[in-house]
């Protein structure tokens, strides 16, 4: 097994993958259009025989779940992929039952499996807020909010982390298409991942902010597509200066005679992948312009190239002789136009819904919600609130009472008036309202309205709470 993939093992063991998908490439580029929907169709063949007897693409330890977000960027539902034609294991029940599970992910879980869970719940149509009445993989990444360093998620030392925060909490949308946490959250991380940036435009996997030593280190080829990803899904233009400069490094490491990256351990499918994906999230078209070299060869092309037909698979190096799993899922997620996560797409199976997600509380049942409490100070508190309904719905006033004593972090919510009742809320934190600046909510990513200890608040419900205006 060669470095980089080893180092990948253990990244993906705990990091996810993560964005919103283009769905085509114009037809000016180099790799035609016929030839990249062969390379789709016989991608999503070869994705389709990694799944296991009983449905499954995920279990214990390192899986093929990102499988997930590769077959929606190709227009493939997770719910239609089955094995022998068996509707029962389809590849999304069976990972929606993993999920809800109370020992997953393990004893001792890091953000990254959620942010790795959320993206792919997503792409497979799994509402990542409500897989269950006790899952709630939003709520999960946010109780790894760092209240000492706002705007990271898990250890800062692990940087990854909080790009990956960025890409599910910003990609993976409700299923209505809105994004479902407020600005000053997106905010919070944007700030982080542009301090995080090298003097040469990308990113690595560890934190440089505030290490003059870290900022000037060589980037990585990987870490860059998604950390320039994360800015672009939480709203950054792809016209921003730390995009281009993003860009400009990816440019830099093109090999011209085949149009791939030459990245920190070689040339390779997965390093290519990521950057193309990190491209195609941030509507940077990877086969014309920057990226058409001088021997008129783009990354696409290199891509296409690395691939078995028509067996489908991706090999990792160019001199290997046999297509591994993840170059295969990350070769196909960016031929396909696709990001780090895509929207599921309808299904072909008689009777599947586009969305499976749980449709109330279960009274009895502990749960989570998100929530982030915005007081106008510039640096929200985020947490996840616990709370144990007693009927199919809780209100506003519960969870923010549940909140003083069963949040993590801690600190959420310290005070509360009023302290009963259903009426408007007056202060939240010790912070009054004032004439026309008010403490409001939205849910979900809704527009704010007034804040009352009765509003009613739903299963998997996304809170924020918000002062001012």
């Amino acid at each position: 097994m060669s470095r980089h993939l080893s180092r990948r093992s253990v990244l993906v063991a705990s990091a996810a993958l993560g964005a919103f998908a283009l769905t085509t490439l114009p037809a000016a580029a180099t790799s035609t259009p016929a030839q990249i929907a062969t390379s789709k169709t016989n991608g999503v063949a070869y994705l389709k025989s990694l799944q296991a007897a009983d449905g499954s693409y995920a279990g214990s330890g390192l899986s093929n779940e990102w499988a997930f977000s590769a077959l929606a960027s190709a227009g493939t539902a997770a719910v239609d992929v089955t094995p022998g034609g068996d509707t029962s294991k389809n590849a999304r029940t069976v990972y929606r039952d993993l999920l809800s599970t109370s020992s997953w992910p393990s004893a001792s879980p890091v953000v990254t499996d959620y942010e790795r869970a959320t993206l792919n719940a997503y792409a497979a149509g799994i509402d990542p807020s409500r897989v269950s009445a006790s899952r709630n993989l939003i709520a999960n990444i946010y109780s790894y909010w760092q209240t000492a360093e706002p705007g990271y998620f898990g250890p800062s030392a692990n940087f990854n982390g909080t790009v990956f925060a960025a890409l599910a909490l910003n990609g993976a949308k409700t299923q209505s298409g809105q994004i479902r946490v407020p600005q000053a959250l997106r905010n919070s991380m944007i700030t982080r991942i542009r301090a995080n940036q090298h003097n040469d435009g990308g990113w690595n996997y560890g934190k440089a902010e505030g290490n003059p030593g870290q900022l000037g280190a060589a980037s990585d080829i990987d870490m860059t597509g998604a950390a320039m990803a994360a800015l672009c899904v939480s709203g950054v233009p792809n016209t921003d200066t730390d995009v281009v400069q993003a860009k400009d490094f990816l440019k830099g490491k093109l090999v011209s005679g085949t149009g791939a990256f030459d990245a920190m351990f070689g040339v390779n499918t997965d390093s290519n992948g990521w950057a193309v994906s990190g491209l195609n999230a941030c509507g940077i078209d990877p086969q014309t312009g920057d990226f058409l070299t001088a021997d008129s060869k783009t990354p696409v092309d290199f891509l296409i190239a690395q691939q078995f037909n028509p067996g489908g698979g991706f090999k990792y190096l160019p001199t290997d002789t046999s297509p591994s799993a993840y170059a295969s899922i990350d070769g196909l997620r960016a031929v396909a136009g696709g990001g780090f996560t895509a929207a599921p797409p309808v299904p072909t199976t008689p009777g599947a819904p586009q969305w499976v997600a749980q449709s109330s509380l279960a009274s009895g049942t502990a749960t989570k919600l998100a929530l982030t409490v915005d007081d106008g100070s510039g640096t929200p508190k985020v947490c996840a609130v616990t709370l144990t309904p007693t009927g199919t719905t809780t209100t506003l006033g519960a969870v923010l009472d549940a909140a003083k004593t069963a949040a993590a972090p801690s600190g959420c919510v310290t005070s509360l008036t009023p302290s009963s009742g259903a009426g408007v809320i007056t202060a939240v934190n010790g912070k009054a309202n004032s004439g026309s600046n008010t403490w409001k909510v939205s849910v979900d990513g809704s527009s704010f309205a007034s804040a009352t200890r009765g509003k009613v608040v739903s299963v998997g419900d996304t809170i924020a709470l918000r002062w001012g205006v």
